[in-house]
């Protein structure tokens, strides 16, 4: 990894550990797309907030939905708006490039400068839009047939794939990424990721939370398991409201900002009346 500019080694705002540094950095070595997988709020979209912030590079971000095609990513023929213009008398419909709109793929492609490009969950797609990207991808290029032009890449984007594996990527696809998976972290490296962003804390509040959190993602029964994201509102929620620590595990207070529906807070209650103590994280 000759390139120093290009050494990604955290931001101030995100913890990222070794196994996940060497991952980002031998992806840009390689010039390879970077796919991320793990559950929802371990911060896979952070992380290529996190690969900008610290290279000083723009990002440009493209949020998968379940009907995307791999085609919006690259450009849109807006007809209608031609349609329009040649009825109303509205400019020369015959420049048909005024009509093409790059999508985010067709900008990284066409940026200046380097950008990180983030594809968010890719998993929503259909099976074959991954495949469909694989053309684009590999050769950093795509062709406009309504301008008969080619879009070839000025500086290749360093490029960040999230998953929550809803469905399984098809083989071609993987072999062309680095796969790495984000572990939930654990209680140590946790703490470390709540210091970020609340250096001023309490440790005996955060103690308490920190047991609370982790008791209700042991529960079997949850179906939502509470992520990082909810933990740091959580830890807000009982700071801003001042309530009393000796409080937090007797009573799991604002418990709707951990869990996010009605059968798992009743659950965790009926749990915790049946004597599941919060004993053994003591």
């Amino acid at each position: 990894m000759s390139n120093k500019m290009n050494q990604f080694q955290g931001s101030n705002d995100y913890v990222v550990t070794d196994e996940l540094m060497h991952a980002v950095n031998v992806a840009i070595a390689l010039q390879k797309p970077l796919l991320i997988k793990g559950e929802p709020g371990t911060g896979k979209t952070m992380l290529a907030e996190s690969i900008s912030e610290a290279l000083k590079k723009d990002l440009i971000i493209w949020n998968i939905k379940s009907t995307t095609k791999a085609q919006d990513g690259l450009y849109v023929y807006d007809t209608v708006q031609r349609l329009y213009d040649s009825q109303f008398g509205e400019g020369d419909v015959a420049e048909i490039k005024k009509y093409i709109k790059l999508g985010k793929l067709g900008e990284a492609f066409a940026a200046d400068e380097q950008v990180v490009l983030l594809i968010d969950e890719i998993d929503k797609a259909d099976l074959e839009f991954p495949n469909d990207l694989l053309w684009e991808l590999d050769k950093m290029e795509f062709y406009i047939n309504e301008t008969k032009e080619t879009i070839r890449t000025k500086h290749r984007p360093i490029v960040i794939i999230t998953s929550n594996a809803e469905k399984e990527l098809p083989d071609a696809f993987l072999r062309r990424c680095i796969f790495h998976y984000i572990e939930f972290p654990n209680q140590e490296k946790m703490e470390e990721i709540v210091r970020v962003h609340f250096g001023d804390v309490e440790q005996k509040l955060l103690t308490q939370a920190m047991e609370t959190f982790y008791w209700i993602r042991e529960m079997k029964e949850i179906q939502k398991k509470p992520s990082t994201s909810e933990l740091l509102d959580w830890l807000q929620a009982l700071m801003i409201s001042g309530i009393s620590i000796d409080r937090i595990k007797a009573e799991i207070p604002y418990a709707g900002v951990l869990l996010k529906k009605n059968q798992d807070i009743d659950t965790m209650y009926e749990i915790k009346e049946k004597g599941y103590s919060l004993k053994r994280w003591l």
